[in-house]
């Protein structure tokens, strides 16, 4: 007796089932009429098999009326291919199915877009449709190829004798540095549940509560304005925490498992295992990012002490100011005016007046000589000074940047990215990792105030005497892993001792009753005997989003919001109805 639908799967028939009777079932992939016979290409979740109906077959009128995303259940007979016509592409490509019977399992209407073809169809198309965007074959891979990441991390996670826990979805508003989404309580009028941000409080109570090794798979959901790198609503991570552990013994643990995941995933492209530590003062000056692309060789360097009180009176000048500094951008190779030049519009481009650049070539006499507005303006002997500092040779530029570090960083990192590609000297095809580390506890606002510039809950080095003196030289045991300019990972060594917690807060500007009233289930389980702990979160969209080589997050995810944090195809955010609204004691004002 042959099962209702299938007795194989589009992927399984091979040159052993020649002259078995067979029953598919799968989505109609393409038609092909040639004259009196017709090839159909038929899909299902595991590959294609071609099925071919001539006018001798009684399905053949049947099939003449099928077309495109039609669910087809097919009775017929493997045959093999002509010698000439194996597709080796296909895992079925030495047979074909001579089809004798069909039946419609289900007709498509016709197509708002196509599914055969990578076509690039505009996003609000793919959003609204989005069960006919997964069809196609490389988003199809996208998820596949998460699946199987996750399932990996978690195998890879019990290895280690982690423990999985599910944390609450429902809980209380915790400060994440986002917004929260927020959830009014119809049992207690007028309150209301959080949705968390990170299982963050929860996973130091697990520590607490004594379960030495935890992670989690985590759904985090933060109200954020949408970037390419990052979904507007909800997102997930590899969430994970330990007992008894300094930085190092994070990191030690962390390494081979997300390595282990690049190395399985994309095996065609390097991971490489050296992992260097950089502080973050020196990202920020070298790379102008907390989460440098390394695959990029270009550092920058400070030349402030070449400038000061040369005849290069606008870098003369900015120098007599506190707090700034000339920095140089080398760039070996990138010695011609017309490179110099076009690095000069992209800097105006990115709305600074310019970037000033020496080149160094040979002279008639065989020299070498240093060329440029710069070069001039400040002499040989200083120009000479630079090049020595750089390491740079014949047929090599220098850019140059001034000012106060935190208005130009950012630029100054983008500018360097832009030189490693354009003179080819970023590494392809691979994965350069880097632990960010000795991040600032506190930063000044805009208002001068005192705030924290991280997670609050870090563990500040140094301990209670570190916060005795000035708040901006405080660092945290905080940590990022970058990886080809995204951060993937963010993790910290916990505060555990309430007494170094309500000093820190302190220094915020957040009184001891704040602290009690916002994390006061955290503070009461510090005061019964706390380890120390640490962890991190990574995140599983970009991972999988570097691992597919998609330059946007919503390629990885089954069913994204668009920019606007609309879900088009279940139509949300949408209204309430009344009957909900008085349940909840919520009135809803109108927008002016």
């Amino acid at each position: 007796m042959m099962h209702a639908y299938r007795s194989h799967t589009c992927a399984q028939l091979n040159a052993s089932h020649v002259g078995q009777d067979i029953r598919l079932s799968g989505w109609v992939h393409r038609v092909r009429d040639h004259g009196g016979v017709l090839f159909i290409d038929l899909r299902d979740h595991y590959g294609i098999t071609q099925v071919l109906v001539d006018s001798d077959s009684p399905a053949f009128a049947a099939l003449e009326k099928v077309r495109a995303e039609w669910v087809v259940r097919i009775d017929g007979v493997v045959k093999a291919r002509a010698a000439s016509l194996v597709n080796p592409k296909l895992s079925t490509g030495e047979i074909e199915v001579y089809a004798r019977d069909m039946e419609v399992l289900g007709s498509a209407e016709e197509l708002p877009m196509p599914v055969f073809g990578e076509v690039d169809y505009p996003e609000e198309t793919r959003l609204t449709y989005r069960f006919l965007d997964l069809r196609r074959d490389k988003l199809h891979a996208n998820m596949m190829l998460r699946s199987n990441v996750v399932r990996s991390i978690r195998n890879r996670m019990w290895d280690m004798d982690f423990n999985e826990f599910q944390t609450p979805i429902i809980t209380a508003s915790s400060p994440e540095g986002a917004r929260d989404f927020l959830v009014p309580s119809r049992q207690h009028p007028g309150k209301f549940y959080a949705l968390p941000q990170a299982p963050q409080q929860f996973k130091q109570l697990i520590m607490v509560s004594g379960f030495d090794k935890y992670f989690q798979i985590a759904p985090c959901f933060r109200d954020e304005d949408p970037r390419a790198d990052r979904s507007p609503t909800d997102f997930y991570q590899l969430d994970m925490e330990m007992s008894f552990v300094r930085q190092e013994d994070v990191f030690a643990v962390v390494q081979p498992v997300i390595q282990g995941i690049f190395e399985e995933f994309a095996p065609t492209k390097t991971a490489h295992s050296d992992w260097p530590l950089i502080a973050y003062r020196d990202a920020l000056k070298w790379y102008g990012s907390d989460k440098p692309d390394l695959r990029n060789p270009i550092r920058m360097q400070e030349v402030s002490e070449h400038f000061r009180g040369s005849g290069f009176a606008i870098f003369a000048k900015l120098l007599e100011n506190e707090g700034t500094e000339i920095r140089a951008i080398p760039a070996p190779t990138g010695g011609s005016r017309k490179f110099c030049d076009r690095m000069n519009a992209f800097a105006q481009q990115q709305g600074l007046p310019g970037m000033g650049y020496i080149l160094w070539r040979k002279a008639e006499d065989g020299s070498m000589e240093a060329a440029g507005p710069l070069a001039k303006n400040i002499g040989p002997e200083r120009t000479e000074a630079i090049r020595q500092q750089l390491g740079l040779d014949v047929g090599d530029a220098a850019f140059f940047l001034g000012g106060r570090p935190d208005a130009f960083e950012s630029v100054a990192g983008r500018a360097r990215n832009e030189i490693g590609n354009e003179l080819g000297l970023t590494e392809k095809g691979c994965f350069r990792f880097a632990w960010i580390v000795d991040f600032p506890m506190f930063e000044k606002t805009d208002e001068g105030k005192i705030d924290f510039s991280h997670n609050p809950f870090s563990m500040p080095q140094g301990g209670m005497e570190a916060l005795q003196g000035d708040p901006l030289e405080v660092l945290g045991y905080q940590y990022d892993l970058a990886c080809n300019g995204y951060e993937l990972i963010s993790g910290a060594i916990r505060n555990h001792k309430p007494e170094i917690m309500f000093k820190a807060f302190e220094m915020a500007g957040y009184p001891n009753s704040e602290v009690e009233k916002r994390f006061g289930g955290m503070v009461k389980a510090f005061r019964y005997g706390a380890p120390p702990h640490g962890g991190c979160a990574a995140g599983i969209d970009r991972i999988v989003m570097l691992l597919a080589d998609e330059a946007n997050i919503r390629e990885v995810i089954m069913f994204p919001m668009n920019q606007r944090a609309e879900d088009l195809l279940m139509n949300a955010p949408s209204d309430p109805t009344n009957e909900q609204l008085r349940e909840l004691h919520l009135r809803v004002i109108p927008k002016e």
